[in-house]
């Protein structure tokens, strides 16, 4: 097995999902994209290696999925990075037990730094 990182990517929008999925591919990382947050939730095996995990979602609110990841045994190092289009929630984010934050629409550099930092903790 190589040492390729695997992101997975949870958003509603799906130009979003798209672009981002595409940039970190192209980055060299193993991705896994998908419009359901509610699919976090089941997952007890194959864990990616960091989570980007945008906090409003139809029917879903990215917080409360962080706050599950969280306090589940095996999903609970999971690194989460929530993301918003509104940059007044990054504290309710952290409180949700999320690792980081990154504020919509964001530069590639700033998301990669933000990956690479929580991969390295």
């Amino acid at each position: 097995m190589s040492g390729t990182k695997t992101i997975m990517v949870v958003d509603d929008d799906p130009a979003i999902l798209d672009a981002v999925c595409i940039m970190l591919e192209f980055e060299g990382y193993d991705v896994y994209c998908t419009p359901d947050g509610a699919e976090l939730l089941n997952m007890e095996s194959n864990l990616p290696d960091l989570l980007l995990l945008d906090i409003w979602m139809s029917g879903l609110d990215g917080r409360d999925i962080c706050k599950q990841l969280k306090q589940n045994l095996s999903t609970s190092k999971l690194p989460v990075v929530l993301i918003s289009a509104s940059r007044d929630i990054e504290r309710s984010a952290l409180a949700a037990g999320a690792n980081d934050f990154l504020a919509k629409p964001f530069e590639i550099d700033d998301l990669l730094a933000k990956i690479e930092k929580n991969l390295a903790a």
